[in-house]
């Protein structure tokens, strides 16, 4: 059996007809090996078969789910700015309805300086105008609902912008009143009488994770950008002040959240150094373990209560993490265990987010996830808004779209949820640029050339070849630009073609 490595590393793969057959063996066979359902209280429903439980009387709505990501900038633009909206999704929920998509998880839309293009959030509980008003919002909601389909929010508890009024009021003086909601220290003084930061820890975007602030002589620390202060989840104001936030959203009938960085939200209260590992990130700082600031304990008993918050509303509101780690095994205590009282679905990215196509590797994660979570409902993510399209991670160049619909079998015959990517349906590809003068995503900017950011899996949505926008905007200039092939690669296209990928 040939396996392949990457788009660059390897000789032309022969072998896509034999693999697509192993693939559909592997998940066909799994299934039929899975066990019954009875200890999640649901029923299992395979999209082409069923393993019921007489006793079971109720299965909750995202078992075996099509969840579809939208990432707003660059999924419909309504009113020609070059930037996708809300208006835009509204517009587009005949076809996601087409789809047979139950929920639709959006990527920030909330008020935002934009740093971290809507992950550093300056406002929980409203729009930012250039995606719209809560109007606009409320239209949206009702009209999914018509149309039998459920939103997800994007839930950014890690941190806040430092435009939040928060923040503001937290670097004006150590006796302000939100000072503790953020993860402050008084540094180190170095021989030289210089302040210093606490500890080696590095931002995973690039420096210190520490920044200094003059009016209250401390550091606060910050996992992704300086713009970008981590909230202390010690202090339980901070938990009433975010959940009071996914109150808002709940209330007004959101289906649930995808939780971001939700494995951050402790680090080491001894501020201990963080391990070296050797050699350097991509960045060029030093590679670090990150055991003191990810993963920590503390974390699960803020979920349980989340989840038990969640609980309390109708309509099987949903909590889904998102949650790199590194065995199967590590997604188990995120569900909360034998339990299950903690997260209903953390994302499962160790089927899919790698870039070697081996039959043998897809069938023992997917083993795992059959044996190791107590029966609880997998989550399998190919595709993401942050990386490398599966297109261009598993191609070889030459069978890239026999290999994409290798990937669509095995992620949509399983009887896990599973989660799509806008653009993932068509074949989209990723669009790096080629000149870091073109890149938008400031980690490209701070990380070029090894860290060429995140752009290339953002390109706007290909919906026909009608004008060189594909149908996504009016405007020539698109905030990101429109990848060539669209006058192929586009939902027009394909919907006309019974072999292509979107059919």
């Amino acid at each position: 059996m040939h396996t392949v490595h990457g788009r660059s590393t390897f000789t032309p793969f022969r072998g896509w007809r034999t693999l697509l057959g192993l693939g559909i063996c592997l998940v066909y066979g799994w299934a039929a090996n899975a066990q019954p359902a009875a200890a999640t209280g649901g029923i299992k429903t395979g999209r082409h078969a069923a393993v019921v439980n007489p006793t079971d009387t109720w299965t909750p709505w995202w078992e075996d789910a099509v969840i579809y990501e939208i990432y707003p900038r660059s999924f419909q633009d309504s009113n020609g700015d070059g930037i996708g909206d809300l208006n835009g999704i509204t517009q587009r929920l005949d076809y996601l309805e087409s789809l047979g998509v139950k929920a639709i998880w959006i990527a920030p839309f909330y008020p935002s300086p934009q740093v971290d293009f809507g992950y550093d959030i300056s406002d929980y509980e409203s729009i930012d105008p250039q995606f719209g008003t809560m109007a606009d919002f409320d239209r949206l909601l009702s009209e999914a609902q018509r149309h039998h389909i459920r939103l997800i929010l994007d839930m950014v508890l890690n941190h806040t912008s430092d435009r939040h009024p928060w923040f503001i009021d937290a670097a004006s003086s150590r006796e302000s009143r939100y000072h503790d909601f953020y993860v402050w220290n008084n540094g180190k003084t170095d021989k030289a009488g210089k302040r210093q930061p606490p500890n080696n820890w590095i931002s995973l975007f690039g420096g210190s994770a520490w920044e200094y602030v003059p009016a209250v002589d401390q550091f606060y620390y910050h996992m992704f950008y300086r713009q970008q202060p981590d909230l202390n989840w010690r202090n339980p104001k901070v938990e009433q002040a975010m959940f009071a936030a996914m109150h808002f959203w709940l209330n007004r009938g959101v289906a649930g959240f995808r939780l971001d960085a939700i494995t951050t939200l402790f680090e080491d209260p001894k501020l201990r150094d963080a391990p070296a590992l050797g050699g350097t990130n991509a960045q060029g700082d030093p590679a670090l373990s990150d055991v003191y600031t990810n993963n920590l304990p503390e974390v699960h008993d803020v979920i349980r209560r989340m989840r038990s918050m969640v609980d309390s509303y109708s309509g099987d509101r949903l909590l889904i993490g998102e949650t790199y780690v590194p065995r199967t095994a590590n997604l188990d205590p995120w569900y909360g265990g034998s339990r299950q009282d903690e997260l209903q679905l953390p994302m499962d990215t160790l089927l899919g987010m790698g870039s070697k196509l081996d039959a043998r590797l897809f069938r023992q994660h997917l083993v795992e996830a059959e044996t190791q979570l107590h029966h609880s409902q997998p989550l399998f993510v190919f595709d993401n808004h942050d990386n490398v399209r599966s297109w261009d991670r598993y191609g070889d160049g030459v069978h890239n779209a026999e290999i994409a619909r290798i990937i669509a079998t095995i992620l949509l015959t399983s009887h896990a949820a599973a989660l799509i990517y806008q653009g993932e349906e068509i074949g989209q590809v990723t669009a790096t640029p080629a000149r870091v003068e073109d890149v938008r995503d400031p980690i490209g900017k701070t990380g070029w050339p090894k860290e060429k950011g995140r752009d290339g899996e953002r390109t706007p949505m290909q919906w026909d070849a009608s004008d060189r926008q594909a149908g996504f905007s009016t405007n020539e200039h698109t905030w990101l630009p429109v990848t060539p092939n669209y006058t192929t690669i586009n939902v027009q296209t394909e919907s006309a073609d019974p072999a292509s990928l979107l059919s």
